[in-house]
């Protein structure tokens, strides 16, 4: 067995007694200064723009009202965070992340794909980047399907939540990288079907230590968690476990 690999669930915001906005820029600064694998954002798609947060619906994390797909971009620019940031664009995580971290972009609203293309390569392109520190994921597969066909050079994350009759085959048609699974469906069987089609498995989301034992025991890859301390402390110990 090996460590865990850490993902810091959108921004990891939950470390210690100090809790910052998820998706903000200072949650994700945080968090890649602890050295995390990979940082975990969402993306949706308003007027061309990409912006980075989780809900469909305003009021919890960012302020206002309504639906955000149909807000205009405007409004949206006004509203903020409990930490006062304004709502961060992919734009702006993609210069705070640059090299320091694998950045797992997962697609939420519709429509996404045109525009995160052409962010990624006019980044990429602009930044002499390497397209194998990004990963896209969603539960939209057929975002997913419309991402290997514009942009086969960065890995897919696969998302599911259940236990499909065919375990992981869902991932052959968009020539997966990893399978990305729910810890209340995870079952062994998945998990080995997964492994012998080749995928990397990550498990979402994890934030106490009998959890990352149990997987770790199953031979996940990597956990998505809101507390990225506490996961990189239980890594340490790693070689304790084994003995």
């Amino acid at each position: 067995m090996t460590p865990l690999l850490c993902i810091a669930h959108r921004g990891g915001p939950q470390i210690a007694n100090a809790p910052l906005p998820e998706n903000s820029l200072a949650a994700i600064e945080r968090a890649l200064a602890l050295g995390v694998y990979a940082v975990e954002i969402d993306v949706f798609q308003i007027e061309g723009e990409l912006l980075v947060t989780h809900d469909r619906r305003l009021g919890r994390v960012v302020s206002g009202q309504g639906i955000i797909t149909e807000q205009p971009l405007s409004y949206l620019r006004e509203q903020r965070l409990e930490n006062g940031e304004s709502i961060p664009t992919l734009q702006q995580i993609l210069e705070l992340v640059g090299d320091k971290a694998v950045l797992n972009i997962e697609i939420k609203g519709a429509n996404s794909v045109p525009t995160l293309v052409r962010v990624l390569q006019d980044y990429v392109g602009s930044h002499s980047g390497n397209y194998e520190q990004y990963t896209i994921s969603s539960f939209d597969h057929q975002q997913l399907f419309q991402c290997m066909q514009q942009l086969p050079q960065i890995k897919r994350g696969v998302l599911i939540e259940g236990i499909p009759l065919d375990y992981a085959k869902c991932c052959e048609p968009l020539a997966a990288y990893s399978f990305n699974t729910h810890l209340s469906f995870l079952t062994p069987e998945l998990i080995q079907d997964a492994k012998e089609r080749g995928l990397k498995n990550w498990v979402y989301t994890l934030n106490h230590e009998d959890d990352w034992a149990y997987v770790e025991s199953l031979g996940v890859d990597a956990v998505f968690t809101d507390k990225p301390d506490k996961l990189l402390a239980f890594n340490r110990d790693f070689a304790s476990r084994q003995q």
